[in-house]
This record gives structure tokens, C-alpha cells and sequence, in this order.
């Protein structure tokens, strides 16, 4: 497989890591109040496309550092309807751009309704950043590829900052996992094999769980949105019902596995069905790289990182431009 040319996504993916680790070393950041964010009884993420699957990666850790609920709330509660109540409860704002204006709305409408905002963006001073109480800065510099790379991983950074601020024990995993991440190899020695199976199967599935749901979320939508290849995301859990009849047609299964003992009987099964059903199946580990020590968000981070290159490569090989795909646009204006 060739390997990909210098182009802006090339570029982007390859400071990821150092992205990754500036955005987790935040601390006392500006009007953030850990204690009161901590005593809150529920938060809700609000994001789209790239951005709305760091949000899940993030919101697995929140709910197990904290014990309490975290969960989506759509952007058209706000910016098409008259909005919820938010007393007690913080919403997680994720944009690159900061500049959607359904997610400048649903910040705005949530102050108002007595909900805290944090937002975690990478243009200072975006609109988004005016509506938060504190915003975790992704500061990964101008990104030029329309495809969200070291944003996004960045944007995990920025979590993981967020969740030290609130305890010093993951604090200290969190040190540890972005060593970890930095000492690993970022190029899976599959890559050739992956890339090989992608030009020869129109369908995907991309299979995780918990954190590792979110970062099959992500490699999805990359790999619709940079190779035109139809691509779904599915928990483990979830694809064993009826989505699992389509392996009887050519399909390729990613398993993307955190390594979260938790997780494993779950990814052991919704491999095991695939393989015996005649599917194409491979499973990506952090380990695969010496990736050790790692947070959930790390480990789904390091995931992002290994098969970024792949879907690069994958795009170039099938001719298209993935700086810029054809029907999209780097800032996304929804309602």
C-alpha cells in the first residue's frame, strides 16, 4: 500500500499525539468550579458528527468517575424547540469551530435555563467559548483538512483535563495513559492488511463498546466521509440482533477493542458470531502497538490514531481528496 502523501490530513494526524497530550495537561482552568461541577446530578454532552463521538468516549468516563448519569442531549431541545430544564445539571458543549450556531443556541438556552455550561473547543474566543461558564481548550491550531483528526483526539485531551480537574486518583492514570500513548508505535503493523480489506469490501461494520463505541462511531464516519465507503458503527452488544443477518453478504468487521476488562467478554462474542458466520474480522488493540497504562479515553484515542493512517491511505488509493471531499465543508451550519 503506498504510503499516504503530504497532504494537510497527513500532516494532522501525525500531531495528534502532541495535540493529545498539551490538551490533557490542563489544569485550573478559568471559571471552572470542580466541586460544583462534581455535586451536580446529571450532565448531558451536545455535539455533531466527530465531535458528538469524542463526546461518548467522554461521557463513559464521567459517569464512572462520578456515578451519575451522562448521556446526549440533541442540539434541536434548544435550537428548534423551547428547551429543558437544567437546574442542577451541566451540559458538555464539544465543537472544533465553536461556531455551529444550533450548539451556540443550545449553550446559550442552557445558561438560561440554569444548567452550567463546559465547553471544550478549538477556536478561542468562539461564540460557543462566550456562552460557557469554562471552556477546556483542544488547541490543536488550525486544522486545513475538511476530515477532523487531531481535533478530535485533541478534544479527548481536553476530557481527560476535565476529568483530573474533578479527581486527583484519575489525574494520576491520566499522567500515566499519556505517557503511554506518547511511548506507543502510532503505525498498526496491519495497516497493509486493513487498507488491502477496506478496498475490497463495500460494507463496514465498526464494532466497540463503552468508550471504544465512541471511537467506532469516529472511524465510521471517517471512513464514509473521506473514502465514500458505507461504513456503520454498532456496540457489541447491540450488533448481535437483527444487524447481524448482513454478514451473509461480503461485509468487513473492525473490532476496536480498549482492552477495558470489562468489555472483553462482550468484543470475545460479537467476534466469535462474525468469524463463524464467514465475516472478514479483524480487531485493533493498543496493545497491537505497546500502548500500556491507558484511561478508556486514552486507549480510544490511540484506536483513533492507528486507523486514521489506514483510512488515509484507503481514500488517496481510491482517488479521492481527503483534504477536502467533494459534498463537504470544514464548519457545519445545522439547525
Amino acid at each position: 500500500m503506498t504510503k499516504p502523501a503530504t497532504s494537510h490530513m497527513a500532516r494532522e494526524i501525525a500531531a495528534a499525539p502532541a495535540v493529545f497530550a498539551a490538551a490533557a495537561a490542563q489544569r485550573n482552568v478559568t471559571g471552572f468550579d470542580p466541586q460544583g461541577f462534581a455535586a451536580l446530578r446529571a450532565y448531558y454532552t451536545i455535539a455533531r458528527g466527530s465531535s458528538d463521538a469524542a463526546a461518548n468516549i467522554i461521557a463513559y468516563e464521567l459517569m464512572r468517575v462520578l456515578g451519575k448519569p451522562a448521556t446526549t442531549l440533541p442540539p434541536s431541545v434548544f435550537s428548534l424547540g423551547s428547551g429543558v430544564a437544567m437546574a442542577d445539571m451541566a451540559a458538555l458543549v464539544i465543537s472544533q469551530s465553536g461556531a455551529s450556531d444550533d450548539l451556540v443556541r443550545s449553550a446559550r438556552g442552557i445558561r438560561a435555563a440554569g444548567g452550567m455550561v463546559a465547553a471544550i473547543t478549538n477556536a478561542p474566543g468562539s461564540p460557543v467559548e462566550a456562552e460557557a461558564h469554562a471552556t477546556f481548550a483542544i488547541g490543536a491550531g488550525p486544522e486545513l483538512a475538511v476530515p477532523a483528526t487531531k481535533s478530535v483526539i485533541g478534544a479527548l485531551g481536553a476530557g481527560m483535563a476535565l476529568l483530573s480537574c474533578l479527581s486527583d486518583d484519575y489525574a494520576q492514570k491520566a499522567g500515566l495513559a499519556v505517557r503511554g500513548y506518547l511511548a506507543a508505535d502510532h503505525a498498526h503493523p496491519q495497516t497493509s492488511a486493513l487498507c488491502a480489506a477496506l478496498l475490497r469490501n463495500p460494507h463496514v461494520y465498526v464494532i466497540g463498546r463503552e468508550a471504544g463505541f465512541g471511537a467506532a462511531q469516529e472511524v465510521a464516519l471517517k471512513i464514509k466521509e473521506t473514502c465514500a465507503i458505507h461504513a456503520e458503527a454498532y456496540s457489541s452488544s447491540e450488533v448481535l440482533h437483527g444487524p447481524l443477518q448482513l454478514v451473509t453478504r461480503p461485509l468487513l468487521v473492525l473490532i476496536l477493542d480498549t482492552e477495558d476488562a470489562r468489555v472483553q467478554p462482550s468484543l470475545d462474542t460479537a467476534e466469535a458470531r462474525f468469524r463463524q458466520a464467514g465475516g472478514t474480522v479483524y480487531r485493533i488493540r493498543p496493545s497491537d502497538v505497546g500502548g500500556a497504562d491507558l484511561t478508556p479515553i486514552a486507549a480510544a484515542g490511540l484506536l483513533l490514531q492507528l486507523l486514521y493512517p489506514v483510512v488515509l491511505s484507503v481514500a488517496l488509493a481510491l482517488g479521492h481528496d481527503p483534504d477536502h471531499p467533494s459534498t463537504l465543508s470544514k464548519v457545519t451550519q445545522t439547525t
